[in-house]
């Protein structure tokens, strides 16, 4: 994909300055390009799943991958999602995942990963996510399930498809019934999740 499109700019560029490039021009003008990528978001467009086909919602599809580690974002979700979803299966860890994503690209939110998950933090019970201000100390006793959530965020963070929650921004759990959620679109219902969207969010994944 990222050959595809350094091409196309390289064709492009020739095309306008009225001359065919040779395969040498084509090639210095390809190294050039990618020299001026960030490192970052050339490993993103390279291990970005393949839309269609590319996730598979089971465990054992998970176990396949390799140990996940990355940046401040990457733990930021991971965490999240230990804490808010480690219990649930894949695909309702995903479609948590999505509402975190969606919300950091919504103007209503905090435009991080980091920035969302811990927005309110501080005051207790008036936090977006309840572990974060419960009072309680964040625990990761359980490395296999954090290692599990540790390989969705990443694939999250890199870029896969957001298809389970058409574009949700809030869930609750069905133990629960917020006042809110009487007044949002309901989206998905994922295990023990229902997932919502802001009447004035509009979906863009």
């Amino acid at each position: 994909m990222l050959r595809v499109i350094l091409s196309a700019l390289i064709i492009l560029s020739a095309g306008a300055a009225g001359a065919e490039p040779s395969l040498d021009q084509v090639i210095r003008m390809e190294k050039q390009a990618l020299a001026r990528l960030p490192s970052d978001r050339i490993d993103a467009l390279l291990s970005r799943p393949q839309a269609s086909g590319g996730i598979s919602y089971s465990r054992d599809w998970l176990e396949s991958l390799p140990k996940a580690k990355g940046g401040s974002e990457w733990r930021c979700l991971a965490e999240a999602l230990y804490f808010e979803a480690r219990g649930e299966s894949v695909k309702g860890q995903f479609a948590v995942a999505e509402v975190i994503l969606n919300r950091v690209d919504s103007p209503n939110y905090p435009d991080t990963i980091c920035g969302v998950v811990h927005q309110g933090t501080g005051r207790k019970y008036a936090c977006q996510f309840t572990y974060t201000c419960d009072g309680h100390k964040e625990v990761i006793s359980e490395p296999r399930a954090f290692e599990q959530v540790g390989k969705v965020a990443k694939l999250m963070v890199s870029g896969a498809p957001r298809e389970l929650t058409q574009g949700a921004t809030h869930y609750h759990t069905t133990a629960v019934s917020p006042r809110w959620a009487r007044k949002f679109a309901r989206t998905a219902k994922i295990g023990v999740h229902l997932f919502y969207r802001h009447p004035r969010e509009v979906v863009q994944n």
